[in-house]
């Protein structure tokens, strides 16, 4: 007969080997976060002082807040963020959508061919496709300009949203559009009926990833916009440095006030992300 071990044992195991581990984890990936909010709530002289606590706020303020609207282009950069973001996710989404199921469900000549480019063309690094692009766009007219940051989000966003629902499309069993067919829709009524219902949860995933991606993107609007009346917060918070000053509490308050709608836009939704990363993986 094996041998059952004491609780107090088994339990010691579980802090050292467990949660323990996951409470350093907690604490790493938080502190950060706890370093932005304090630190945009610190007043001026705190942030300058010699002594007293810096992980702590004697006299919290909303100077460093206030000031941030006031004072700087921050009102504008944030609607340009919002503005690109939710144009590009739309668009990246349906976009992604269509030619996802058209690799997914329809037989043609060259689908062999357009499937591994939409592959290869999430896998090319955007470092170096920035100079091309930069060209393409100057012929057109769109550096330092909104339209120029959706054309260019898209260029990685439609071959990664189309790669994440060839996977999910498959998935959906065929009996269920077969029947469709059968009963007189057309492939457009089947798939805008049954197919993109039944693939809601890959579809959110898609519009997470595409919205993250497209809030957060650094490098585009850094290389093709110039103004600073046309930057998005990413870029336009380096503004925000006057020299050898770093406003280090507006800085702080700018992440603070860009990093809120994407924890509204997660949270109520965080379970069907996970439900539709993993269910494009097994094949229905």
């Amino acid at each position: 007969m094996s041998r059952v071990r004491p609780l107090s044992t088994w339990n010691f195991s579980r802090i050292l080997f467990l949660y323990l581990p996951l409470a350093v984890f907690l604490v790493w990936a938080l502190f950060p976060v706890y370093w932005m909010l304090i630190t945009a709530i610190k007043p001026d002289a705190e942030l300058t002082a010699a002594r007293g606590n810096p992980l702590w706020v004697a006299q919290p303020t909303l100077k460093n807040l206030t000031g941030l609207f006031q004072e700087t282009n921050f009102p504008m950069w944030l609607r340009n963020s919002a503005l690109v973001t939710i144009i590009t996710t739309i668009l990246s989404v349906v976009v992604s959508s269509l030619a996802a199921y058209s690799l997914a469900r329809l037989r043609f000549r060259g689908r062999w061919l357009v499937s591994r480019g939409v592959l290869f063309s999430y896998l090319v690094p955007r470092t170096i496709l920035f100079i091309p692009l930069f060209s393409v766009l100057q012929i057109l007219r769109l550096t330092d300009s909104l339209t120029g940051l959706v054309v260019s989000y898209l260029t990685f966003m439609v071959p990664f949203c189309t790669w994440l629902l060839v996977g999910y499309f498959v998935s959906v069993p065929k009996e269920v559009e077969e029947c469709g067919l059968i009963d007189g829709c057309t492939r457009a009524q089947v798939l805008f009926r049954i197919t993109i219902p039944m693939a809601a949860p890959g579809i959110i995933t898609a519009t997470l990833f595409s919205f993250t991606l497209s809030w957060n993107e650094f490098l585009y609007p850094l290389v093709f916009n110039t103004s600073s009346l046309r930057q998005v917060v990413p870029v336009g918070i380096s503004d925000l440095q006057y020299g050898d000053v770093i406003i280090w509490g507006k800085i702080m308050a700018a992440g603070v006030v860009f990093s809120l709608p994407l924890i509204l836009v997660y949270y109520p939704i965080q379970r069907y992300l996970v439900g539709g990363m993993t269910a494009g993986a097994v094949k229905g």
